[in-house]
C-alpha cells in the first residue's frame, strides 16, 4: 500500500484546480501539445513541482506522447500515472532521493517491482546512488528476466557491488541471452559469478 505521502500526491494529481493564466504558460517545450491538451499537463506539472517531484520526466513524458501522436487524452493519463509512480518512489526511497533515483524508481515500479524492492535496495546501497542497481533492475525485467529473478539478483549485488560491476552484469547476461540462454537462468548464472568477482563499493 501507498504510505500517506503516496495517496496525497495521487489524490492532487486527480483533483487538480482550475488552470490560470500564468500557469498555462508553463514549460516552453510543452507548446507541441495542443491547446486543449497543454493546460491539463501544466497544471498536473505543477501540482506535481508543489508537492516537491521531480518535473523534466513529467515533461519528457508529454512531449514523447505528442510525438508519436498519442491523443490528448492519454497523454494526461501518463503523465498522472508517471507522476503518482515518482509519488510512491519517493515514498520508498526516502525524501532525500535525487531525481534521477525517483525516476529510476518510478521506472522499476513500472516493471513490476514492489515500493518494498526499492527500500531494501536503498538500505543495501547505503550512502551510494541506487540509480543504477534500480536501471539494471529494470533492465533485466525488460530482456525477459522474471520480476522476481532479477529482483534477487540485484539485491544479492546491491550491498557489495559498484556501478561498473552492476553495468557488467547486465551486459554479461544480455550477452547470454543473446546466444540463447533462457532469461531467467542467465541471471542466475551470472549472478553468482558477479558476487563472487564484486568488490566493496567505495563510500
Amino acid at each position: 500500500m501507498m504510505r500517506a505521502s503516496g495517496y496525497v500526491v495521487l489524490l492532487s494529481l486527480c483533483l487538480v484546480a482550475p488552470f490560470s493564466r500564468a500557469a498555462a504558460q508553463g514549460d516552453p517545450r510543452l507548446e507541441r501539445l495542443d491547446e486543449a491538451t497543454r493546460p491539463v499537463v501544466v497544471a498536473l506539472i505543477d501540482t506535481a513541482r508543489a508537492v516537491g517531484l521531480p518535473v523534466n520526466p513529467l515533461v519528457e513524458r508529454a512531449l514523447e506522447g505528442a510525438i508519436k501522436g498519442a491523443p490528448g487524452a492519454t497523454i494526461a493519463t501518463a503523465v498522472r500515472r508517471l507522476a503518482a509512480d515518482l509519488g510512491r518512489a519517493r515514498d520508498a526511497l526516502g525524501s532525500g532521493a535525487s531525481p534521477v533515483e525517483l525516476d529510476a524508481g518510478a521506472a522499476a515500479l513500472r516493471a513490476g517491482a514492489g515500493p518494498d524492492v526499492l527500500t531494501r535496495l536503498r538500505r543495501a546501497r547505503g550512502h551510494r546512488p541506487v540509480t543504477m542497481a534500480l536501471a539494471v533492475l529494470t533492465d533485466l525485467v525488460a530482456r525477459g528476466v522474471p520480476i522476481d529473478t532479477a529482483t534477487t539478483a540485484v539485491l544479492t549485488l546491491a550491498a557489495t557491488a559498484r556501478d561498473e560491476d552492476l553495468v557488467d552484469f547486465r551486459r554479461a547476461v544480455e550477452r547470454d541471452i543473446a546466444i540463447g540462454a533462457p532469461p531467467a537462468a542467465a541471471a542466475s548464472i551470472r549472478v553468482n559469478a558477479a558476487a563472487r568477482e564484486a568488490r566493496p563499493g567505495r563510500p
